[in-house]
């Protein structure tokens, strides 16, 4: 039998750590709780993860739905998967973006499909069965894996090309991410296992975000985690290191979603979206979102949604 996480008792785990957030006077982005974080039943809640790229597609998403009447509010970006998929259990959004890889993973740390199709099909049956209030809707062509990169410089040093490259000389290089890549079974145990790698040491730092590359190109660590369609990987002339053994499913955006949320309105309207959002579309937005004026997230979807005539 495939182990699944008991996610009940990460909701509880989140919830209290939320709650005790808020008795400290600090501000609670999933404030409202219940059935629905906005009160009604009627609206859809969207929530996003803490990079960029979650947060554009969640505006997409709003202002998708909103474009078609759909009652819409948005919360601030929430944290990382380990915080949103109890806050969609508990009531405190109802939709956010999220991989379909990754998120199979999460959820059943001894999955080992690998192929978009047969791990769309495999979050499905294990949604069902691990997180029954929950649904993903039509995947997107799109999609952003994680992977190992490393400067020009340390690619040509090492003459790696792949993660198989790198392996032998792993004990000389400190590796950086978020802090939930090292414990997540695609993430540093993956890699181990999969390609007998140990780095020397583990540096946290953000979801493919400024710290991490800094990080990356300022030598505090001579490998990361970053996303394929981050923007910053083509700007410092980075090097995504093959991964010829498939440590990393396909990771496929999809519109994960409380079920009682996903009516035929909703579902046709972002499946709408998602069969208009191909890896370079999805590369396109995170480059508009890097672009020298800086717009807002939700300007880059606006535009976006226009340019697909979904507005």
């Amino acid at each position: 039998m495939r182990r699944t996480r008991l996610l009940t008792a990460v909701a509880a785990t989140v919830t209290a750590a939320f709650a005790l957030t808020a008795c400290g006077g600090g501000s609670d982005p999933l404030a409202g709780g219940g059935q629905s974080g906005s009160g009604d039943q009627d609206t859809v809640v969207v929530g996003a993860a803490n990079f960029t790229e979650s947060q554009i597609l969640s505006s997409v998403f709003a202002q998708a739905l909103e474009a078609k009447g759909v009652a819409v509010e948005t919360r601030p970006p929430i944290g990382s998967r380990e915080a949103y998929v109890p806050a969609l259990q508990d009531g405190s959004i109802d939709l956010i973006p999220d991989y379909s890889g990754t998120l199979l993973q999460y959820l059943d740390e001894a999955a080992t499909q690998s192929e978009p199709d047969e791990v769309y099909t495999a979050l499905q049956s294990t949604l069902n069965a691990a997180a029954p209030t929950l649904t993903v809707l039509d995947r997107a062509e799109a999609e952003n894996k994680d992977a190992v990169v490393v400067t020009r410089e340390t690619a040509q040093r090492l003459g790696a090309t792949s993660i198989e490259d790198i392996a032998p000389r792993c004990g000389e290089l400190v590796f950086g991410g978020p802090p939930e890549f090292q414990t997540r079974p695609d993430g540093i145990p993956g890699i181990e296992e999969t390609y007998n790698c140990s780095f020397r040491s583990y540096r946290s730092l953000d979801a493919g975000g400024p710290l991490t590359v800094a990080a990356l190109e300022n030598g505090d660590v001579q490998a990361a985690d970053l996303f394929t369609t981050d923007a910053a990987i083509p700007a410092n002339d980075f090097v995504v290191l093959t991964d010829p053994r498939g440590n990393f499913a396909a990771q496929n955006v999809v519109p994960l979603i409380t079920k009682a949320k996903a009516t035929p309105q909703v579902t046709e309207t972002l499946d709408a979206v998602t069969a208009k959002l191909s890896t370079q579309e999805l590369l396109g937005l995170n480059e508009a979102a890097a672009a020298p004026d800086k717009p807002s997230v939700d300007t880059v979807a606006r535009n976006w949604l226009t340019a697909q005539g979904l507005l």
